[in-house]
């Protein structure tokens, strides 16, 4: 196969860098809108329930559906308008994850939300998906991991703030009134990416036998493998932290919201501080969050119901997953930089598979034994994720036979 020259840095060129960094920013904004949107179904599932006269079990397969549907169109999306300017591409998937916040608002039935969310899902995969590739047109290579840290950051903030300003402004206000708003939110986000985004022209051949292709590159998949075993450590125990942290508030009183503050805020910070590490030293922080979540989970394991200790455990876990998809992004761009919108849907999408089976899987354990298994298993599937991963060296590869 030919070589495939990665795209010139925006920039690169003179008196360009203010805005390639604007046009970043406006992708955080925009993926903080979408985050929001995904996770409110979690602080309303009550009342969108109960008017639409389904049980709260049935409600909550809309995050389900949103994920999957995530997963499949993630790496289809690109394929499908291989000659499309990204710029318009993102507002499109903009625009539906408006008309999907209108939709779920007005909807009348179970069904149609269902319908409305199936597009959210796609929206989401697809601005996701797109992101890393866009960044790499925006700013210089060695500054892609601060970009992604930055675009990251959305979505983190969103996953701290969604649920509990979703749940006190659906006390105060309808649930559809609270999708209002998040469609206000990404109607903001939209006009920022409108007037700062600049056009931003397509990778070259990345139809679907070249995400197949991507697929197969040994230096691509490896990493993918390990992003799908982290994120199942991951959310085996967070799906089910309120499960872990009951004991706490029964011996100390209701601290739940206070520690998974504590969780938020320290994985903001954990993005945050994430961006110059991995331009700097990439498995080193490949290598640090892993085993951090990892120590993290097993310490919830053994440390009863200590206040502090449960904090610290929390604390650390926050910090150290706010810092690992900005990693693997990160990575897989320094490895395939010749295919950056082939890898960053097919990482989208092994997130989005991580997240299901650690959900899944988590819940079979609770089920069976009890959350503190989740929570083990989450740590020693993490740890063997991070050390699979830094046996590998992130060398960049510019060709392909």
């Amino acid at each position: 196969m030919t070589n495939v020259a990665a795209p010139r840095p925006l920039s690169d060129s003179p008196g360009r860098e203010n805005r390639a960094w604007w046009g970043v920013s406006s992708l955080s904004l925009a993926i903080l809108a979408l985050v929001t949107t995904e996770f409110l179904p979690a602080s309303l599932l009550s009342p969108m329930s109960a008017d639409l006269d389904v049980s709260a079990g049935t409600m909550g397969q809309i995050v389900t559906a949103t994920a999957l549907v995530g997963a499949i169109a993630g790496p289809t999306l690109a394929p499908l308008l291989p000659r499309a300017d990204r710029k318009r591409v993102l507002i499109v998937l903009m625009v539906v994850a408006i008309a999907s916040n209108v939709v779920s608002a007005l909807a009348p039935s179970f069904i149609v939300l269902v319908i409305a969310r199936l597009a959210l899902g796609a929206s989401i995969a697809g601005f996701w998906g797109m992101s890393l590739a866009v960044v790499s047109v925006l700013v210089p290579k060695e500054a892609i991991g601060r970009a992604m840290a930055l675009v990251t950051l959305g979505g983190t903030v969103a996953t701290v703030a969604a649920v509990p300003v979703g749940a006190y402004l659906g006390d105060i206000l309808n649930w559809r009134v609270v999708f209002l708003l998040a469609a206000a939110l990404a109607l903001i986000a939209l006009a920022v990416q409108w007037y700062v985004l600049p056009q931003v022209p397509p990778a070259p051949s990345q139809g679907f036998n070249v995400v197949l292709e991507t697929l197969r590159r040994p230096v691509v998949a490896i990493p993918l493998f390990t992003v799908v075993l982290i994120a199942f450590g991951h959310f085996a125990g967070f799906t089910y932290i309120r499960l872990a942290l009951d004991p706490v508030s029964s011996a100390t009183g209701n601290v739940v919201p206070l520690l998974l503050f504590v969780f938020g805020i320290a994985g903001v910070l954990g993005n945050m501080l994430v961006g110059w590490l991995v331009d700097t030293r990439l498995r080193l922080a490949a290598a640090l969050s892993p085993l951090l979540i990892a120590a993290s989970l097993a310490g919830l394991v053994v440390v009863g119901v200590s206040v502090t200790s449960v904090a610290i455990a929390i604390a650390i876990w926050g910090a150290a997953w706010g810092m690992f998809p900005t990693i693997a992004n990160t990575w897989v761009a320094r490895v395939a930089p010749d295919r950056l919108e082939s890898v960053g849907a097919l990482t989208v999408t092994m997130f989005q598979l991580g997240i299901t089976l650690g959900a899944i899987g988590g819940g079979v354990l609770v089920d069976l034994v009890d959350v503190h298994a989740a929570l083990a298993t989450g740590a020693v599937v993490a740890v063997v994720g991070g050390a699979v991963l830094v046996s590998r060296r992130p060398v960049q590869q510019t060709s392909h036979r």
